[in-house]
């Protein structure tokens, strides 16, 4: 990633004293270098049907294992702009080519697409003038944001297909294996927030960082609440796909050997 393009991205949103109010528009010298360098796009006005069809194209070549890779790549890097591919993928792959109108919800938690809505992810028949840059910064400075967001998951499997191969070291593999390990250490009550807590000394990141990668593996079938009473004690949080998941929950093993097996 161009340091100088990163460096305009995240300068556009964020200050010492967190977000900026009034983000400088999106022209000028800066502006143009940042999009040169795949960093920064234009508004977009693109419609839920076109997606799904970009979507299901991008499966074609970004693989389960392309994003595994990618995970793992930037566990030891840092570079937490490819981690979130996975839950994306994970999102998107078993989405059928359909449009919004196709299946309506009759409950609509995420969507009124049907598809979309049984699939947890939020969809807007229409986007309109919609600023991408805000999704690739929380991308790039977090890991995303708007996980399950379905013009996020588009942005973030576009932007994985146009790296380069990515290895996976020995580092990656043994950070890998210490988050899992601290999972097993859970007790039954324990809350997404005390595996967070666990996490800090396994994996070199902040606080935001790996709430974020928790999520990823939520989304993505990792960490998943099993249909057994919920025995931790209930408090407000930000978390989404984790929000019901508990110690004893554990991970999925299923899961974790259809992504990482050849790793582990």
């Amino acid at each position: 990633m161009d340091k100088k393009a990163k460096k305009i991205l995240l300068q556009t949103f964020w200050s010492s004293s967190g977000w900026k109010n009034n983000p400088m528009p999106f022209a000028g010298e800066d502006f143009e270098y940042a999009k040169s360098m795949g960093l920064m796009f234009d508004p977009i006005s693109i419609g839920h049907d076109e997606l799904i069809q970009r979507l299901q194209s991008l499966h074609q070549s970004v693989t389960k294992e392309k994003v595994a890779a990618a995970f793992l790549h930037s566990l030891s890097t840092k570079q937490v702009h490819l981690r979130s591919a996975l839950s994306s993928w994970a999102l998107t792959s078993r989405l059928p080519l359909h449009t919004h109108e196709e299946r309506r919800s009759a409950v609509p938690n995420y969507s009124s697409c049907g598809d979309c809505n049984h699939a947890g992810i939020q969809s807007d028949r229409d986007y309109v003038q919609l600023d991408l840059n805000v999704l690739n910064f929380e991308r790039v400075k977090w890991g995303g944001v708007r996980l399950n967001h379905l013009i996020y998951c588009w942005l973030d499997l576009e932007l994985l297909s146009h790296e380069e191969t990515l290895t996976v070291g020995d580092e990656d593999i043994g950070i890998l294996r210490g988050l899992i390990e601290a999972v097993e250490d859970c007790t039954e009550q324990e809350s997404p927030r005390h595996l967070e807590k666990r996490w800090k000394d396994i994996l070199p990141s902040s606080k935001h960082e790996r709430d974020v990668l928790m999520e990823v593996w939520g989304y993505a079938g990792v960490l998943v609440p099993k249909d057994t009473p919920r025995t931790r004690p209930r408090r407000d949080d930000d978390f989404f796909s984790m929000s019901e998941w508990q110690g004893s929950d554990g991970y999925s093993r299923e899961a974790l050997q259809f992504y990482f097996g050849e790793y582990l």
